[in-house]
């Protein structure tokens, strides 16, 4: 079946236009896919999808995602990066056979209501165990290894979280980068999570973030809250890791707008 996509020009002029006839045809297009942006489920039978192609030094990889989130457009990255966007963009393969070292963090922002007040929150799952460094577990250290940094257990989404001094979520022209955390030794922040293409938020998002100046970070292990497609549903599989003790959480300053 065809499907509804986005071929930019520099997209074709990479991939070739024999490929790029095949995939608008549906012939190596896939109909369901995860967002590379918002890691939502798209399908681009029905809604219109953007072809987003990373280039390495050696290899590249062709992703898709909602045309609302972004537009179809090659996106240069070292190789090192692009083995990171491999890992996000193939995120349910990699939970069932990388390693504990080799998982990499799904993010989700929505927004929370507390007391009556929404409030902007990302939720940080990995796509696998997280092993202490220098470790191969088979534990999965996750939880502890954030309540050493200062994120402390949530037994019932019910109030703000205390600040982790240090930390900070970054947001760059309404776009959501990286989550820093304290440089070594007192240096510089360090990236503690990074977008490979930074992520849309949602005007509401924006608008709250922009008011409170804070974000709420919320964590779970791997299984712990899913990919969930809407607010509501994000919010009850929140409630159901804190009761199961499987939610840490801490607030963080807004750097950027």
């Amino acid at each position: 079946m065809p499907r509804i996509l986005d071929v930019a020009d520099d997209v074709r002029a990479e991939i070739g236009d024999e490929e790029a006839d095949r995939l608008l045809a549906g012939e190596s297009a896939p109909g369901a896919y995860d967002c590379t942006s918002c890691r939502t489920p798209g399908d681009s039978e029905h809604e219109h999808t953007s072809t987003v192609l990373f280039v390495g030094e050696e290899t590249a990889v062709l992703a898709f995602a909602h045309a609302g989130c972004l537009p179809s457009q090659v996106v240069r990255v070292t190789e090192e990066q692009l083995q990171g966007a491999v890992a996000s963009i193939t995120a349910s393969e990699a939970s069932e056979e990388a390693g504990p070292q080799q998982a990499v963090l799904g993010v989700t922002s929505g927004l929370v209501l507390l007391d009556g007040e929404l409030h902007p929150a990302l939720v940080v799952e990995p796509t696998g165990p997280i092993a202490r460094p220098g470790t191969t577990g088979p534990d999965d250290a996750f939880l502890p290894l954030l309540q050493e940094q200062g994120f402390a257990p949530v037994h019932e989404v019910s109030a703000v979280p205390q600040v982790l001094h240090g930390w900070s979520v970054l947001l760059a022209v309404g776009q959501l980068h990286a989550v820093l955390q304290p440089g070594p030794d007192g240096g510089a922040p360090v990236a503690w999570w990074q977008a490979h293409q930074p992520l849309q938020v949602t005007e509401g998002w924006r608008t709250a973030a922009n008011k409170r100046q804070t974000v709420l970070v919320y964590a779970a292990p791997v299984g712990g809250i899913g990919r969930q497609p809407r607010e509501d549903l994000l919010r009850e599989a929140l409630d159901k890791a804190a009761a199961r003790g499987l939610l840490v959480a801490a607030a963080m300053p807004l750097a950027g707008t």
